[in-house]
């Protein structure tokens, strides 16, 4: 099992920044590819970016050249810059194991809210 802490959610005025923290706990010696996710009422949970284990970054085209991941072995950052009210969702960390089939486990969310 892994146990995924997220942090940094808040409240931003467009244009601003804010920074999302994940730490993972538990069987970690298991996780592949760790990332960030977003969902608001109107969607399903989307994605935002993904590093794998070797730090290869994986970007949604609304995130690239705003968001960067980043990733310190078993905890992953996600800097957002030039917020946009369509940002405004619920941010899930998302930890992928190793193997066929994989496990995928989840964050409790964080609520980022970018006002116009």
């Amino acid at each position: 099992q892994v146990q995924l802490v997220e942090s940094g959610g808040g409240w931003v005025q467009a244009g601003g920044a804010l920074r999302l923290s994940c730490a993972a706990s538990g069987s970690t010696s298991n996780i592949n590819i760790m990332g960030w996710y977003r969902q608001t009422p109107e969607k399903m949970r989307d994605l935002v970016a993904t590093s794998t284990s070797r730090g290869t970054p994986i970007y949604a085209d609304s995130a690239k050249g705003r968001f960067t991941i980043s990733r310190d072995r078993y905890t992953v950052y996600l800097q957002m810059t030039n917020l946009k009210p369509e940002d405004t969702a619920v941010y899930y960390c998302n930890a992928r194991t190793f193997g066929n089939p994989f496990s995928d486990y989840w964050g409790q969310g964080t609520q980022v809210t970018v006002s116009s």
